[in-house]
């Protein structure tokens, strides 16, 4: 991708982990800083497109599941990413045609493409907000936000790949109950978070390489990971490797290629 008029207030000197993402899943939305990071990831981690590409299909079956079996209508998702089809209201309308979704990142240049997201069926909506998630209370006033969703209504907050990008000193465990907080009874959190726990050394080479490129990332273990879900009543098979939670077929990749752990859990 070159740059043009309509990407300019685009950062094109330093990698942005959405558009290396983007080059994961076989995009061509990103820079050639992006690809020279995500091949650099690749170059030490190369099960990392086994991993985006099992990270996608989680959350189109975490949707499909809270469509179908928990009567889920609305969804709140953060850290949307460049537009790949099906996105996610693509995959809940397919279940329910009225389905509205929110989608939100901060990256330019999924606002650059966020018409992509807003093709929803007539009978359900769609919108987008720049925000961040370092920010929730921002994003929370968004008048998009309850201008779509009804907040009174069970809503699921779906954060895929997101929450690495927050570590620790950021509070991030604050900001996912600071976000379950102001939804009701019988909302979801569908989650997918990338793991150091079946290769450390390889995902401390992944740290270095996002960390030096100026996104400072905390992988965390399993334990870490369900620590997000304190309070919900998680859906069987609880936190589970990205390819193990509720497969369409028998998983052929291995949990070291994926290393995802990937949960949904209900709010009581």
């Amino acid at each position: 991708m070159t740059d043009s008029p309509a990407a300019r207030d685009i950062d094109t000197s330093r990698p942005h982990s959405a558009r290396m993402y983007d080059y994961y899943l076989g995009g061509k939305d990103h820079f050639e800083t992006d690809k020279h990071a995500a091949e650099a990831v690749a170059s030490v981690y190369p099960g990392i497109f086994v991993c985006a590409r099992e990270n996608r299909a989680f959350m189109h079956r975490a949707t499909r599941v809270l469509a179908r079996e928990h009567g889920i209508r609305q969804w709140l998702d953060i850290g949307t990413g460049i537009p790949t089809e099906p996105n996610l209201h693509q995959v809940a309308q397919s279940v329910v045609a009225d389905a509205r979704v929110v989608y939100a990142d901060n990256d330019p240049l999924v606002l650059k493409y966020a018409e992509r997201l807003m093709r929803s069926t007539a009978e359900g909506r769609t919108a987008y907000i720049e925000a961040d998630v370092n920010d929730p209370q921002s994003l929370l006033d968004a008048p998009e936000l309850t201008d779509v969703l009804d907040t009174e209504q069970p809503v699921a907050l779906s954060l895929n790949a997101l929450m690495h990008f927050v570590p620790d000193d950021r509070d991030p465990y604050g900001i996912v109950g600071r976000l379950l907080d102001v939804l009701p009874s019988g909302s979801a959190l569908a989650l997918s978070h990338c793991t150091p726990d079946f290769d450390a050394s390889t995902w401390q080479k992944v740290t270095d390489i996002y960390t030096g490129a100026g996104t400072p990332v905390q992988f965390r273990s399993r334990a870490d990971v369900a620590r997000f879900f304190d309070g919900l009543e998680l859906l069987d098979p609880g936190v589970s490797v990205g390819h193990r939670w509720r497969p369409d077929a028998e998983p052929a990749a291995t949990d070291a290629e994926v290393s995802l752990w990937t949960a949904v859990g209900i709010k009581p």
